[in-house]
């Protein structure tokens, strides 16, 4: 294989304490992968300094803001919400990962719970998975009827046109990755004793039932294509690819202030 060749920006790159950090890290070391590491975290910055910018609009214009992350199991979403807020006024954002709905939520129509989240003037909401929950992990895994599963895929077109037209930007990301990528982050957690909890029943089944989650998928963008807010669907195996792409679409879906001071 032949040699990374390195420029001379890169050599800039690798003569900083953050080169520097990002090149030792980890044996063996690896210069290629310690450059492309550092640009990403320099574009990273430049993404967070974006979101800042935005956040400070909604703040000041009072708007409301709902990002949702779908996509399976281990395929990035909370990672990606981790860095697109990591550097945000934490008192007016919120992150979203709803557990199973209690006795009392499933006797309620389906989208309340949802709705008792939405943002108050100058918020902005990640949904770390959403109500199409409904639309993939329910069927699959038999957590809701058939009946149920119809209502929901019938409903919800209408549910987000109430939603934008009630003045909500609403951002719908969905995170891709391949059976191969999916099995390999499965090993890394149950082999990683500090991130073995986050190991489910509902992720153990997840590489079997790797097909009926493809058919439910497409079934769920096929109905949500005639809807309000189109779906964007990032490749996620490489995961900084993927967080670099999920925070390029929220700041180009939403029309702030670009020249705000912050």
């Amino acid at each position: 294989m032949e040699s990374y060749k390195l420029t001379e920006k890169d050599v800039e790159i690798l003569n900083t304490n953050k080169g520097l950090r990002a090149l030792f890290s980890k044996e063996p070391y690896n210069v290629e992968k310690a450059v492309r590491y550092v640009k990403y975290e320099n574009k990273l910055k430049k993404l967070q300094v974006e979101l800042i910018r935005l956040q400070t609009w909604a703040i000041e214009e009072n708007e409301r803001i709902i990002i949702i992350f779908e996509g399976r199991d281990v395929a990035g979403k909370g990672g990606a919400i981790r860095r697109a807020t990591e550097r945000m006024n934490p008192r007016h954002y919120r992150i979203v990962a709803l557990p199973k709905p209690t006795e009392d939520e499933r006797s309620q129509w389906y989208f309340q719970r949802y709705v008792n989240q939405f943002p108050k003037a100058g918020e902005i909401i990640f949904f770390d998975r959403s109500w199409y929950n409904r639309a993939v992990v329910a069927p699959v895994n038999g957590f809701c009827t058939q009946q149920e599963y119809e209502i929901f895929m019938n409903q919800v077109n209408e549910f987000e046109r109430m939603i934008t037209e009630s003045g909500i930007h609403l951002v719908k990301i969905y995170m891709s990755i391949s059976k191969k990528e999916q099995e390999k982050r499965f090993e890394d957690l149950k082999s990683d004793p500090l991130k073995q909890w986050k190991m489910t029943p509902v992720d153990e089944r997840a590489q079997e039932l790797w097909d009926v989650y493809t058919y439910y998928k497409n079934k769920m963008f096929e109905k949500t294509k005639e809807g309000v807010v189109a779906w964007k669907i990032i490749k996620a195996n490489k995961k900084t690819y993927a967080r670099v792409v999920a925070i390029n679409h929220i700041l180009s879906s939403i029309p702030y202030d670009k020249k705000r001071e912050v």
